[in-house]
């Protein structure tokens, strides 16, 4: 069994730091990390990560957008949302984006993410 390998976009260091930490510590691979949408665009084109952790609000373009940008760029990367704000904030938008869903900030753990990408 290979190790997923996960790209984290978020602008705050100190959660890409402790996400880090957390999912390196439960068997993912983190292969490189992003601060905002423009740079999680070409990370993820140019790293091919099995999964992209990426924050719903980034500083330049939101997350949907990001995930909008990749799957029209023929990204196969699974995306999994993550926000401080509770998932119901964002309404229908998770789901129409095509990403694999939506974990909350504090529940951010290895086996929810792999609950989510199989």
């Amino acid at each position: 069994m290979t190790t997923p390998t996960i790209l984290i976009v978020d602008d705050h260091p100190s959660f890409r730091a402790v996400a880090r930490l957390l999912l390196e510590a439960e068997g993912f691979t983190v292969v490189g990390v992003a601060d905002d949408g423009e740079s999680a665009v070409a990370e993820t084109l140019r790293l091919k990560p099995d999964v992209v952790l990426l924050d719903v609000g980034l500083p330049d373009i939101d997350g949907f957008e990001v995930a909008a940008r990749l799957r029209d760029a023929g990204a196969t990367s699974a995306i999994v949302f993550t926000s401080s704000r509770d998932g119901s904030d964002f309404g229908p938008l998770i789901a129409e984006s095509g990403a694999r869903g939506f974990i909350p900030k504090p529940e951010l753990s290895g086996s929810a993410v792999r609950a989510l990408v199989g």
